[in-house]
C-alpha cells in the first residue's frame, strides 16, 4: 500500500550512498577496520568503557546474557511489553523467561516491584526494556539487582543515546543492546551493538561474536596472526563493512535526527491535546530524564473503543499505524511454564496505538494524523476525555 502517512521514513542521502561505497573501494567486506571504527565512535558517544557490533540486536541480547553466564536451568526475568527478541534471546541460552508487568498506562517500562516479586534463587539476570526511548527506573532496578547479585542486560532498541540523570542508557547494567533496524533512529538496515564497562565480558562478547577465534581474518591479512585456536563454541554474529559504514554516516547525523524527534513529539502533544487518550511518560521530566532519543509515538485509546476500527479509519486516510507490542507472554510459541497472568500489560495492550513518527514528519502530517484520529474517535462513541493526564 502506498501511504500518504508511513509510520517511519528512514533519512538517506548523498553520505549513506557513499558510505555504502566505500567498503567497495577499500576491497575488505568482512568485519574489519571500519568496524572498528563504528565501535570506537559508539564508544566514546556512549561513554561507555567497550563496544562490540554485531549482526543485529537480537544477537546483542543474545550475547550479552551468554556472556554474563545465563545458560540452562536458569531463568531471566523480562517486561512481556516488548519485541519477542527480547525473551527469545533468553531462551536462546536455554534459560527460562520470567515474564513481568509493566508500570501501567503512563509508564511502559517494566514494574520493579513486579521484578522484586519475580526474583528467585534460579534468577540470572533482568532485561531492562526502555520502551519508546524512555528509561527503566534504573536507580531502584540497580539497586534491587545488586541486592539479589542478578546481572542487569538493558535493552536500548528504542533508547538510542537516551540519558537518565547525565548518563547514556545502556551504561548502567552489565550490558547495553542497541539495534539499527529499519525502522530505528539510525539504520544500516541489520545491525546491532553492545556496549559494557567490564573488560571480562568485552572479551568474551569478542570471542562468542566469531565461533570463539582467538584471532580474526583481518589478522591474517595485516600479518599479525599466522593462524587461530577456538577456546569457546561461538557464533557467527560479524557485522559486515557495508553495513557498519551505513551505520557509521547515520550516527554522523544522529543528532539532527534526535532533535528534529524531540519537536515532532512536542508537536504531537499538542495536536493530542483534548483527545480521549493518553499519552504515555507525561512525567518523564520528573524522573530525572534530560534527553530522550524519542523511538515511537504510542498512545493508549480509552477502554471500549475497538482499536482495529481506528487503524482502518486512519489506513483509510492513507495514514499507517501499528501496535507496540502483542503481548510476549502471550503468543503461541510460548511455553506453558511461562505463561502468566499480567494486570496492566494484558490491559494496556489492548488499548496502545502506535502513531506515524520519524525526522522529517511536518507539522502539516501531524496535525492530519490527530484530525483523523479526533474524528476516528468520535465516529467510535469516544466522546470525553481519557481520565488522567494526557501528556
Amino acid at each position: 500500500m502506498n501511504w500518504t502517512i508511513p509510520l517511519f521514513k528512514p533519512e538517506f542521502g548523498p553520505d549513506e550512498l557513499e558510505a555504502v561505497q566505500r567498503p567497495l573501494r577499500q576491497q575488505w567486506l568482512t568485519m574489519g577496520p571500519i568496524t572498528a571504527e563504528l565501535e570506537d565512535t559508539f564508544r566514546r558517544r556512549t561513554g561507555a568503557g567497550e563496544a562490540i557490533a554485531v549482526t543485529n540486536c537480537t544477537a546483542a541480547l543474545h550475547l550479552a546474557l551468554l556472556a554474563n553466564g545465563v545458560g540452562p536451568g536458569d531463568e531471566v526475568i523480562v517486561p512481556a511489553l516488548t519485541f519477542v527478541a527480547s525473551a527469545n534471546a533468553a531462551r536462546y541460552c536455554g534459560a527460562k523467561v520470567v515474564f513481568c508487568d509493566i508500570v501501567g498506562a503512563h509508564d511502559l517500562t517494566l514494574d520493579v516491584r513486579d521484578v522484586e516479586r519475580k526474583i528467585s534463587p534460579r534468577t540470572k539476570a533482568i532485561v531492562a526494556v526502555h520502551y519508546a526511548g524512555f528509561p527503566v527506573d534504573m536507580c531502584a532496578l540497580m539497586a534491587l539487582a545488586t541486592k539479589h547479585h542478578v546481572a542487569v542486560i538493558e535493552d536500548c532498541a528504542h533508547a538510542l543515546f537516551s540519558q537518565l540523570e547525565g548518563r547514556v542508557l545502556g551504561t548502567f547494567g552489565a550490558c547495553g543492546c542497541f539495534s539499527f533496524f529499519s525502522n530505528k533512529n539510525m539504520t544500516c538496515g541489520e545491525g546491532g551493538l553492545v556496549v559494557t564497562n567490564h573488560a571480562s565480558i568485552a572479551r568474551k562478547l569478542r570471542l562468542l561474536r566469531s565461533h570463539g577465534m582467538t584471532a580474526m581474518t583481518l589478522d591474517r591479512h595485516e600479518g599479525h596472526a599466522w593462524s587461530y585456536d577456538c577456546v569457546e563454541t561461538g557464533w557467527n554474529f560479524r557485522i559486515d563493512e557495508i553495513r557498519a559504514s551505513l551505520a557509521l554516516a547515520q550516527l554522523g547525523k544522529l543528532d539532527g535526527f534526535l532533535a528534529r524527534r524531540g519537536a515532532v513529539r512536542r508537536q504531537y502533544v499538542d495536536g493530542l491535546q483534548g483527545l480521549p487518550l493518553q499519552v504515555p511518560f507525561a512525567d518523564a521530566s520528573a524522573r530525572g530524564v534530560e534527553g530522550v532519543g524519542f523511538h515511537i509515538m504510542p498512545v493508549i485509546l480509552p477502554r471500549g473503543v475497538r482499536r482495529q476500527a481506528i487503524m482502518e479509519a486512519l489506513r483509510d486516510e492513507g495514514i499507517q499505524s501499528s501496535i507496540h507490542y502483542p503481548p510476549a507472554h502471550q503468543f503461541s510459541a510460548v511455553p506453558a511454564a511461562e505463561r502468566v497472568s499480567l494486570e496492566q500489560t494484558e490491559d494496556i495492550a489492548t488499548r496502545e496505538l502506535t502513531l506515524p513518527f520519524f525526522p522529517s514528519m511536518s507539522p502539516d502530517e501531524v496535525q492530519r494524523v490527530c484530525r483523523v484520529l479526533g474524528r476516528a474517535l468520535e465516529a467510535c462513541g469516544a466522546g470525553q476525555k481519557a481520565e488522567g493526564p494526557s501528556t
